[in-house]
């Protein structure tokens, strides 16, 4: 797998590893959090995450334009650690959010989580260009594709490991201060709290039900022991998130001790003026537009795909925390199993790949990626079914629910794993193929812009990432599923529609 890789390749992908690890760790349980340090609503707390994520795209061609205007490619870098590691360290100060501070600790948080944006920006898109400058010596051009293979499966590693760690740290400062972790009991004690909201009498039975659970013993109001649970809660998320600053660290000073084995990329030459009839511009103005059509219509698809992918930050989190059984398992680990999909399932993609090709039996990418939005539909028409099928209400009336009556409802974990065993198939049908698909339609003297284009059309799938939990807030949460469903299998057969004239413009 190793064989013939350039000798940079492994320590970029080590700092890149490191620098995933941190934001992933933030990831898994920054919805959460929104909602348990701020009391703020699942629509509002979604909405900030899906500004947040976007941001990191759409930043990303900031990042790339000032290390190309600069062509101070490892310097850019290095300042994106930075910034980025400023951004967790405000993050990660505990101090307790009242009604007179929560205005200012939200706009800190917001701060803190576009300086992480910014130096993802600045971090991201360059590190890649200077992975992609080490196949171009001849020796490893050949190596390229599993070269980038490789590197991604490091930022999966990162991605494995980090959802394990916020749960952890925050179970462990709970059980020193003799309380127990609850995914619900956050929401209730802000309900109980707010001067605005009445609760009605079941939240109020729920509300004592559960605090008994996770330590209340009647030595104080159920208003002080809310307010402590918050406090002690939340704090050890902020923990979670010096870990997130000591990943950064250790990301800087790998990329540090190792940059002088990386390549710089070489300013770019003025391309020699060529002499051509009117009928050569007129020909090649012709395939440019084509070119660009194609672009711009898968970019459409890439829109849809990234839109119900990375719901496994906003719905699926809140699915898991409400339907699904997280007695033994926090909600947050369930992102885990998507990069651990990637990491086993992409070795035999490759192969299965592979093997058609050898039997002369290629599948074009634009087919893969049609195939790639089938198979997304296939995971969101399992939970629609097997919503339907447990009667399962909106979130909004599940929480609301007496106690026994929401935990003789919840699923099994396999519920989740089945659904990520499907999505994970389909972003390595579409993710990966969608880079070298943009590579070869993109014409020459417009490759970084497309590749831009590409990273915006993910951002503006991360934008509309707040629909799903409004729609899983406000009707029976398989309305949701099938409103993802609608939109994997719509993609799906606009893309089968476009599939032959796609591959002519990419023959």
């Amino acid at each position: 797998m190793f064989n013939n890789q350039p000798k940079g390749l492994i320590p970029a992908a080590l700092s890149n590893m490191g620098e995933r690890f941190g934001y992933y760790i933030m990831n898994a349980v920054l919805v959460l959090f929104l909602c348990s340090k701020f009391g703020l609503s699942e629509e509002t707390s979604t909405l900030i995450y899906s500004f947040f994520y976007a941001g990191i795209y759409v930043l990303s061609l900031v990042g790339g334009a000032i290390a190309d205007k600069t062509q101070n490619y490892k310097g850019t870098i290095i300042s994106g650690l930075i910034v980025m590691t400023i951004g967790y360290i405000v993050l990660s100060i505990p101090v307790l959010a009242t009604p007179a501070n929560t205005t200012m600790l939200l706009t800190l948080t917001c701060a803190a989580l576009f300086l992480i944006a910014f130096g993802n920006g600045l971090f991201k898109g360059n590190l890649q260009a200077i992975v992609g400058q080490l196949y171009d010596n001849p020796r490893y051009s050949s190596q390229r594709d599993a070269g980038f293979q490789i590197f991604y499966v490091f930022i999966n590693i990162g991605g494995l490991i980090a959802p394990f760690v916020a749960p952890m740290l925050r179970s462990w400062w709970l059980d020193v201060n003799d309380m127990v972790y609850n995914a619900s009991f956050p929401a209730l004690c802000h309900q109980a709290l707010s001067v605005t909201d009445s609760a009605n009498m079941q939240n109020i039975n729920n509300l004592y039900a559960l605090a008994t659970e996770v330590g209340y013993n009647n030595a104080q109001s159920i208003s002080e022991f809310c307010t402590e649970y918050l406090n002690v809660f939340n704090t050890g998320v902020h923990y979670s998130f010096i870990a997130s600053v000591a990943a950064m660290l250790i990301s800087l000073a790998i990329f540090m001790v190792t940059k002088k084995g990386l390549p710089n990329p070489p300013k770019k030459e003025k391309e020699a003026a060529a002499n051509y009839t009117p009928e050569e511009r007129r020909a090649m103005a012709k395939e440019i537009k084509q070119r660009l059509y194609a672009l711009f219509a898968v970019l459409g698809i890439a829109i849809f795909f990234w839109f119900s992918f990375h719901q496994n930050g906003t719905s699926m989190s809140l699915f898991a925390r409400d339907f699904v059984d997280t007695s033994t398992i926090a909600p947050e680990i369930w992102q885990a199993v998507n990069p651990f999909f990637v990491i086993v399932l992409t070795p035999i993609i490759m192969w299965f790949f592979a093997a058609l090709a050898r039997r002369g039996k290629v599948i074009s990418t634009p087919r893969k990626i049609a195939i790639g939005m089938g198979l997304a539909g296939v995971a969101y028409l399992f939970l629609t079914i097997y919503s339907v099928y447990m009667n399962y209400p909106s979130g909004t009336d599940f929480r609301e629910l007496a106690v026994a009556t929401k935990e003789s409802l919840l699923s099994s974990p396999w519920v989740l794993i089945l659904y990520y065993f499907f999505m994970t198939v389909a972003e390595l049908f579409i993710s990966p193929l969608g880079l070298s698909f943009v590579s070869k339609v993109a014409p020459r003297s417009m490759q970084g812009l497309c590749q831009g284009l590409w990273l915006g059309a993910t951002a503006v799938g991360n934008l509309l990432l707040w629909i799903g939990p409004l729609v899983y807030n406000a009707y029976p949460i398989w309305v949701a599923w099938a409103l993802f469903l609608a939109v994997c299998v719509i993609s799906m057969g606009i893309m089968l529609g476009m599939v032959k004239w796609l591959e002519r413009v990419t023959e």
